[in-house]
């Protein structure tokens, strides 16, 4: 299930950015220019107490207007919907002490008291004052003699609906950023998880040759001394062939070569005292499928020489798949079933689409693995 499905309105808020917060008190400016008619009718007789009451409720009315949507992100975000309240409950008091310095063409501030509501307020509830307000204008600029409203009874679902949109595609946008987040923390864990798939078979691999023509060397330092010494010069290129694998595989360009991973199949299981039967030639595997055959023969003769006990490891591959089976102690052995190679193996191989099998050989004796590709 997606992480954003049940996010609130405050996570949503906390997730948008919110540089837009100058340019929402900019937009919001420029729509105060509606309040020009209301104080060309203040500004006939200006220093009339009425006058000078609409001029400073004005003042006072744009100030808390244009804090009230500055602060949106912050009201959302920390929760803070109580600041928010008394704001608009001190925008209408100063919009009410307009509207009777004004007239009827005061009834305009009513529009941005609505836009205060809707964009400020939690959940529904601005659409809920915002309709309060549509039916107060309404009312009041037609009973009121001489009033009239100007349009500003529909002004006021006009901006209501701009307002509410704004806040919809905010909303929109942080599911999307959390969503983008969300993919990238993904990708990452992905990225890591292959990481540690591949230095796990490459080091596994590897080191457990490594042991091996190790201690093949010293047994025969004595008795054989040339073969110690090839022993030891595929001990030394074993280990330059690793830490260039390991450097690949964290830069995402590892693959591995079918033949490669063969020749070196057969020599680690000789070195390991098992008789390896591999094939000599893989002209008939497909191409896509080489890397995923490599990575099985790594993995499963890795398995072979730590935990099999085996003397004898056949391998046969062809189009279909490739099977590998061993004589040894069968899967009830250590790392033989639940390894951390094998699951990689599975992963691997799940993302091409192929299937593993393992278990038992047909007698009951020695560790089958087969993998079996598409047709």
């Amino acid at each position: 299930m997606r992480k954003d499905a049940g996010m609130s309105t405050s996570s949503l808020f906390r997730a948008a950015d919110d540089r837009s917060g100058v340019a929402r008190v900019l937009g919001a400016g420029v729509w105060l220019l509606f309040l020009v008619n209301p104080l060309g009718e203040l500004a006939q007789d200006p220093w009339s107490p009425r006058s000078l009451l609409g001029f400073v409720s004005a003042a006072a009315f744009v100030a808390v207007y244009l804090v009230g949507l500055r602060t949106v992100r912050d009201t959302h975000v920390e929760g803070a919907y109580g600041a928010a309240a008394l704001r608009l409950v001190l925008a209408a008091a100063l919009a009410c002490v307009f509207v009777v310095a004004a007239g009827d063409q005061g009834l305009v501030v009513w529009v941005y008291v609505a836009a205060m509501a809707a964009a400020s307020l939690p959940s529904w509830s601005g659409l809920v004052v915002a309709g309060f307000l549509f039916v107060g204008v309404a009312v009041v600029g037609r009973l009121v003699p001489g009033w009239a409203t100007h349009g500003n009874d529909f002004a006021v679902l006009l901006a209501t609906g701009a307002v509410w949109s704004f806040r919809l595609a905010m909303q929109r946008q942080a599911r999307l950023a959390a969503a983008e987040r969300e993919l990238s923390d993904l990708a990452v864990e992905e990225e890591r998880s292959r990481i540690a798939r591949d230095l796990h078979d490459i080091l596994g691999h590897s080191l457990t040759v490594i042991s091996v023509k190790s201690e093949l060397a010293g047994r025969l330092v004595q008795v054989d001394p040339e073969r110690a010494q090839t022993e030891l010069e595929d001990v030394q290129r074993l280990a330059r062939d690793a830490l260039a694998d390991v450097r690949a595989t964290t830069r995402g360009l590892k693959g591995l070569s079918l033949p490669a991973e063969i020749a070196e199949a057969r020599s680690a299981l000789e070195s390991a005292g098992i008789r390896p039967e591999l094939p000599t030639v893989t002209e008939d595997v497909p191409t896509q499928w080489r890397e995923l055959y490599a990575w099985t023969l790594r993995e499963t003769v890795t398995n072979a020489i730590r935990h099999s006990g085996a003397s004898r490891v056949d391998v046969t591959m062809g189009p279909a798949g490739i099977r590998v089976a061993d004589d040894g102690t069968g899967p009830d052995a250590e790392g033989r079933t639940g390894g951390t190679g094998l699951k990689g193996l599975r992963h691997r191989a799940g993302e091409l689409g192929a299937a593993i099998t393992t278990g038992p050989g047909p007698d009951g004796r020695g560790f089958v693995v087969e993998v079996v590709v598409p047709a």
